[in-house]
C-alpha cells in the first residue's frame, strides 16, 4: 500500500526561497507542499490549520521569529493528534540559535546550503520522529557538551555496557553517526542502504535508551568510540 505523501508547511520570510524550496520539495512523490507563510504568526497559523507532518521554519522572520514560533507550535498545539516536527533551515549556524530551537521543541537545524537530498532525508527524518543537526552542528554541540559536566568524565557503567552490547555494525554506525554523518553518508560508507541505516539507527536509539543523535553521538564519545581528535 502506498503511504500518502508527507505534507509539509514551509515558513521563510523571503518569497524567492519559499519557491526554491517549494521546487526543490515537490520534486518528490513522497512530500506535498500544503502552505507557505512569510513570518512565524502565520507558521503558527498554518501548522493549526493545515495539520502537516513537517514545518520547514526559517530563524529569522519579522514579528514572531521561527525559535518563538517553534515553540507556539510545539507547546501550544491544540488539537488532540501529536504536533508536527520543527526542521529549522537557516543560513545562520550560530550555537546561539541551535540551542534555542532545540529547547523551543525542534526536531532539526538544517542550513540552508545542504544539498537538496540532504533537505529530503532531513524531513523524513524528522517525520519518522527522529532528530537531525547539521554536520558541523553536530560536531559543535558535541565538542561544547563534551567539555562540560553534562558529558562527564567517561561512560558509566551502565552506559559502557549499553555500548558493549550492539552489535559490530551498530558501533560502525554508532561512530559515524557521531561524527555528524547523515545516514546517506553513513549508507555510502558502510555499503547498505539508507533503509538499512535508519532502521539501525533507531535500533541503536533504543538499546542505548536515548532519544536523540545528539545523545547518541555523546554516549558514544564518553564510551570511548570517539577521540577527541577526531571531532
Amino acid at each position: 500500500m502506498t503511504r500518502p505523501p508527507l505534507r509539509i508547511v514551509l515558513a521563510d520570510d523571503q518569497a524567492v526561497v519559499r519557491t526554491a524550496l517549494r521546487m526543490v520539495i515537490e520534486r518528490r512523490a513522497d512530500f506535498h507542499v500544503v502552505s507557505e507563510a512569510a513570518d512565524g504568526a502565520q507558521a503558527v497559523a498554518a501548522a493549526f490549520e493545515h495539520r502537516p507532518d513537517v514545518v520547514v521554519m526559517d530563524v529569522r522572520m519579522p514579528g514572531m521569529t521561527g525559535v518563538d514560533a517553534t515553540r507556539a507550535i510545539t507547546r501550544q498545539w491544540p488539537h488532540a493528534d501529536p504536533h508536527p516536527k520543527v526542521l529549522i533551515l537557516t543560513t545562520f549556524d550560530l550555537d546561539e540559535y541551535v540551542h534555542a530551537a532545540l529547547r523551543a521543541g525542534a526536531a532539526g537545524f538544517l542550513l540552508k546550503n545542504s544539498r537538496p537530498d540532504q533537505l529530503a532525508e532531513a524531513i523524513r527524518t524528522v517525520a519518522e520522529g527522529e532528530s537531525i543537526l547539521s554536520p558541523s552542528t553536530t560536531r559543535r554541540l558535541i565538542e561544547t557538551f563534551t567539555r562540560s559536566a553534562v558529558a562527564g568524565p567517561g561512560a558509566t557503567a551502565g552506559e559502557a555496557d549499553l555500548v558493549d552490547r550492539l552489535t559490530e555494525r551498530e558501533r560502525d554506525v554508532l561512530i559515524l553517526l557521531a561524527k555528524g554523518h547523515t545516514n546517506p553518508e553513513i549508507a555510502a560508507a558502510l555499503g547498505l542502504t539508507e533503509t538499512s541505516v535508519r532502521s539501525r539507527v533507531n535500533r541503536i536509539l533504543t538499546r542505548l535508551r536515548l532519544d536523540n543523535r545528539v545523545q547518541a553521538a555523546l554516549a558514544a564519545y564518553r564510551a570511548g568510540l570517539i577521540p577527541g581528535e577526531d571531532l
